[in-house]
This record gives C-alpha cells, sequence and structure tokens, in this order.
C-alpha cells in the first residue's frame, strides 16, 4: 500500500472516530442539557426531533451530492457543518436556548449524515483500489469513539464541568481533526459519469439501482443488523433494568460490554475475512447475534443475559460495514448504490427503536426484542448476498 493511501485510510479512520466521540459526547450530557434548558421530557423530545431531521436530510441528500460533485468536498463541508452544530449546541447550552440547541442539532445531524456516506463510499474506492479490507475497522473507529466519549462524558460528568467547556473541548477536539484529514481524500471519488447519472438519476423513473436484485437483499441485511445495533443502542440499558431486574449501574455496565464487543468484532473482522470470505462471516455473525438475542429474551438468570450481550453486540458488529462494501461492488455508480444500502440502515437505525418502544409499551421489552431477533435470523440466511459478483461487474473481495 502506497504513502498515499495510508493517508487516506488513516483520515478516514480519524473522520469516523470523531464521529462516535461527537456523538458519544452529545449522549452522555443529555440530561445536563435538559436540566440546563429546564424542559419537560416531552419537550426534550422535541428538541432531539432536529437531530434525527438534520441526520435524514443529510443522509438523503449525500448520495446526490457525491455523484455531482465526489466525496471531498462533501466530506469537507459536512464535516464543517458537523462543527458547527456543535459549537452551536455548546453556545446554546450556555445562553439556555432551546431553539438554538434544536438548530444545533439539526447541524449536527446534517453533518454527521452526510459525512458518514460519504465517508463509507471514499472507503469502498480504498478497499477496491488498495485490495485491502477497510471497511469493518472503519465503522470500528466509530464504536472505539463512542466508548471514548462516553467515558469522558461520564467523567465530566462525575466531576461536574459544564456542558458548554465539554462541549468546547470537543469542538476544539473536531477543528484539530478537520484541518488534518479531508486533504487526504483526493478528488473525484464517487462522482457518477453522465451515462451512470442518466441511468441512475434518468427524469421521471425511480433509481436503477431499486431495481437490482442482488443489492435489494443486501439493503435487507442492513436492515436487519442495523435494528440489531440500533435497538441495543437505545433500548440495552432499559431492557437489562426493567427485563432482567438489574440497577441502572449494572444496566449501564452492560451496555458498556456490548460496546466493547462492537469494537472487538469490527478491528477483528479483517483477520477472518482474509480467511474464510465475506459471506461465511456475515453468516456466523448473524446467527451469533440471533444466539445472543435468544438468551437475552428468553433467559431468565440476569448473568447468564448479561454475558449474552457480548454475543449480541459481536455477532451486530459486521452487518453494516460489510453490507456498505458489498455494496459498493455490486454495480456501476458506486455512490448510488452505497447511499442506498447507507439509507436503508439509518432508516433502521432512527425508525426501528421508537417502534420497538411503543411494542414494549404493551407486551414488554423482552418480547419486543423478537421482532429483531427474526430479523437477525433473516440476515443469516441472505448472507450470500454479500459476496462479489461472478459476471466480473465488482471487484475481488479485499483481502489484507
Amino acid at each position: 500500500m502506497d504513502q498515499a493511501v495510508r493517508r487516506r485510510r488513516q483520515a478516514l479512520f480519524l473522520l469516523f472516530l470523531l464521529a462516535g466521540i461527537a456523538m458519544s459526547s452529545w449522549v452522555t450530557r443529555t440530561p445536563a442539557i435538559r436540566d440546563a434548558l429546564d424542559v419537560s421530557t416531552a419537550q426534550m423530545g422535541l428538541v432531539l426531533f432536529g437531530l434525527s431531521l438534520g441526520s435524514m436530510l443529510g443522509i438523503l441528500a449525500s448520495g446526490r451530492l457525491v455523484s455531482r460533485s465526489g466525496t471531498r468536498p462533501v466530506i469537507f463541508w459536512a464535516t464543517a457543518l458537523l462543527i458547527l452544530g456543535m459549537a452551536t449546541i455548546c453556545a446554546g447550552s450556555l445562553m439556555m436556548s432551546i431553539s438554538m440547541v434544536t438548530a444545533g442539532l439539526c447541524a449536527f445531524g446534517v453533518g454527521m449524515g452526510a459525512s458518514d456516506v460519504a465517508a463509507n463510499i471514499d472507503a469502498t474506492d480504498v478497499e477496491r483500489t488498495s485490495g485491502v479490507t477497510t471497511m469493518p475497522a472503519l465503522h470500528g473507529c466509530f464504536s472505539l469513539g463512542t466508548v471514548l466519549g462516553a467515558g469522558a462524558g461520564m467523567g465530566a460528568t462525575a466531576a461536574d464541568v459544564p456542558v458548554h467547556w465539554h462541549l468546547a473541548a470537543v469542538t476544539a477536539l473536531a477543528v484539530a481533526i478537520f484541518f488534518h484529514s479531508p486533504r487526504a481524500v483526493p478528488a473525484g471519488t464517487g462522482r457518477a459519469t453522465v451515462d451512470e447519472s442518466a441511468k441512475t438519476h434518468g427524469p421521471g423513473s425511480r433509481p436503477a439501482v431499486w431495481r437490482d436484485g442482488k443489492l435489494v437483499l443486501i439493503g435487507g441485511i442492513v436492515l436487519a443488523m442495523a435494528l440489531a445495533e440500533g435497538a441495543a443502542n437505545d433500548w440495552l440499558p432499559l431492557l437489562m433494568v426493567d427485563g432482567h431486574g438489574m440497577d441502572a449501574t449494572l444496566g449501564s455496565l452492560v451496555y458498556a460490554g456490548f460496546a466493547a464487543a462492537m469494537t472487538l468484532g469490527r478491528f477483528a473482522a479483517s483477520f477472518f475475512l482474509s480467511r474464510f470470505g465475506r459471506a461465511p462471516v456475515m453468516r456466523v455473525s448473524a446467527v451469533a447475534g440471533a444466539l445472543g438475542l435468544l438468551l437475552v429474551i428468553a433467559s431468565d438468570n440476569a448473568v447468564v443475559a448479561g454475558v449474552s450481550v457480548l454475543l449480541w453486540g459481536l455477532g451486530a458488529s459486521l452487518g453494516f460495514p460489510l453490507a456498505l462494501s458489498a455494496a459498493g461492488e455490486s454495480g456501476s455508480d458506486e455512490a448510488a448504490r452505497v447511499s442506498l444500502v447507507a439509507t436503508i440502515g439509518y432508516v433502521a437505525f432512527l425508525v426501528g427503536p421508537p417502534g420497538l418502544g411503543f411494542l414494549g409499551e404493551h407486551i414488554g421489552l423482552r418480547a419486543a426484542m423478537l421482532v429483531v431477533l427474526a430479523f437477525v435470523v433473516l440476515a443469516a440466511f441472505l448472507a450470500p448476498a454479500v459476496e462479489p459478483r461472478r459476471d466480473g461487474a465488482a471487484e475481488r473481495i479485499p483481502q489484507r
């Protein structure tokens, strides 16, 4: 691997590490921000809607922007918008302004969603040109960032550090990474040719990528595995407390174990991918996730359930990155394909957990997780879809 590609990979790793730190820094200080704004839980839900709205806008726009301009300008301006959003949230918490925090969250979400999709598109190009597996480690950096950011956030909370000083420090870190990373991303990656643009974004028709059966199956995998990851991110501590009788501290510790298992699975993936191939690894991951979920749902032993969460985390760790790699290799117009699959995944992240909460209100969270289990089992059967095409339309699986 030449020096330019190595710098490019490192830049992408830093950008995903930053995204994880920024997101978990916000999440860990949400209670303090709610208190600073003096809002009710329902009002806080409206504030948080700014993040969901911004994320979807960024995700939906990013594929077309990359097809038009390439990944570099999208990563540059989206990361700048993410930093602006962080700074606005920081100022809003200091000034106790609900509208400012909401606007900051919306800008943060747009920047996060757009930069994430663009960085994933760039990573698929790195995999294809270098022959080195990149996507799992890239998402591993995001998971590592969430662990680091959550640890720093909990430390800041314990030390009574004001929210605005904490978020100001995170913003300063983001600025440092911003001035270093985007310069290593080459221009033109992901930009569609005129012919590709006409095929995938022709007037009066749905994007042609929707008609690709293989890509639809890959989308099914990412839907299932993103739902498994999102369900844990939103409901796991409460599931352990309400469903298994743990106290809040132990529930948080179990979630930390889930995040650690996700990180480990993503960083260890290259070893297994180079030896067994993408589809077997995807199938084993889905089976492990399903087994972990089944034990969490069925076991009445809190210790067994807590340990099973590690299987859940390991199993859920590779669905999103492997599906994005497969989508990028599935045919022409890489940007449209990766954007489509990423959008499906983020819809699962944003819509699935609230739906589980509604279901859990009526039948309990443990029973509601049966829906997630069913999707993960389905992903195990769809695993062959992540293998490259045999007709030469895609490159080989990147190997280390």
